[in-house]
């Protein structure tokens, strides 16, 4: 996997921790810097670990999963574009979702880095397929949706309602492009 391959793969990967970091952001009027910087933090670091961990789990289970995990690239981004568009429906129908009157906190944090990082795991299992360098690709990956969550946590404070679900539906794409060109 060239590093261009890698750095697109990883701001894929990025785009759904960079769309809360606009929400929170946006939602949360008394969201700090502090904040900002411990939530970029905590979200590359569960997509750093997700990989990991998929990864491993990929190479213990390679020889039933085989060619499929080449195809798991685009199912992943195939499903964020999916959930993008709804996002954007619901958004021109019913407005900005921002939880009224609720604090953001550790335990919200650490939910929504487990649940944007979910994708990564199972791009861990295709790198166990691919035989990438884990190690490299999984700090890579930290490292982008680190600063991404940083670019999101400014822009949402400007122009969170521009942004929303369309860095997601970004994402997607990118995803679902590198999963094709990784099959031909």
């Amino acid at each position: 996997m060239t590093i261009w391959t890698l750095f697109l793969l990883a701001l894929g990967l990025s785009m759904d921790a960079f769309a809360v970091s606009v929400t929170n952001s946006m939602c949360f009027a008394q969201f700090t810097r502090r904040q900002a910087v411990a939530t970029s933090a905590c979200f590359g670091l569960f997509q750093g670990l997700m990989p990991l961990a998929g990864y491993f789990l990929g190479r213990v289970f390679a020889q039933w999963i085989g060619g499929v995990a080449l195809a798991l690239l685009g199912l992943i981004g195939g499903s964020m574009l999916w959930e993008a568009v709804q996002d954007i429906r619901r958004t021109k129908k019913e407005g900005p979702a921002c939880p009224a009157g609720r604090q953001f906190g550790l335990k919200m944090m650490l939910l929504q880095a487990l649940a944007t990082s979910i994708d990564a795991l199972a791009v861990g299992v295709s790198f166990a397929a691919l035989s990438v360098n884990i190690w490299l690709a999984a700090g890579f990956i930290c490292c982008i949706t680190f600063a991404c969550c940083l670019v999101g946590h400014a822009l949402g404070r400007r122009f969170g309602l521009l942004l929303g679900a369309r860095a997601q539906l970004c994402g997607g794409a990118i995803l679902v492009a590198i999963g094709v060109k990784i099959l031909i």
